[in-house]
């Protein structure tokens, strides 16, 4: 299952990237610019995809949050509320794809923006948060 997900996510990618403006499966618009930029990904998306080795997964929570449950497969844990926030994000690889998420998707929308300020170019901010997240959670 682990490998359909992140085959499902490179074609999401691949497909998403290569449109200006498109409409998502529930009639929400995919923000995106020619070359990369800011998009939304919807959970039940999300929820159907397995990401592929150029794919990260970052929940930006607060550790406390994060106690609680996080989406399986994150692979980086940055606290947006950290007083080294962006400095953790440039030592990010630009060349990949970020998945970002919080509780309902503003902080998570936030840090998209921090990301794509400092040149990051495939980014996705996963509509509603974890709090749209139908699937189970993971511990640490």
């Amino acid at each position: 299952m682990k490998n359909t997900f992140y085959a499902i996510v490179f074609i999401l990618t691949a497909f998403i990237g290569h449109s200006c403006a498109s409409t998502g499966s529930e009639g929400t618009e995919i923000q995106s610019t020619a070359g990369g930029g800011i998009k939304t990904l919807l959970a039940s998306e999300f929820n159907t995809q397995e990401k592929d080795t150029n794919t990260v997964v970052i929940d930006v929570r607060s550790p406390e949050e994060v106690a609680n449950g996080f989406i399986p497969g994150t692979d980086l844990f940055i606290n947006f509320f950290d007083g080294n926030f962006q400095d953790q994000l440039q030592k990010l690889d630009k060349t990949k794809t970020y998945i970002v998420y919080c509780h309902s998707g503003n902080r998570s929308g936030k840090a998209a923006n921090a990301m794509e300020q400092l040149g990051f170019t495939s980014i996705y901010n996963l509509q509603g948060g974890i709090s749209g997240w139908t699937g189970p959670l993971s511990q640490k």
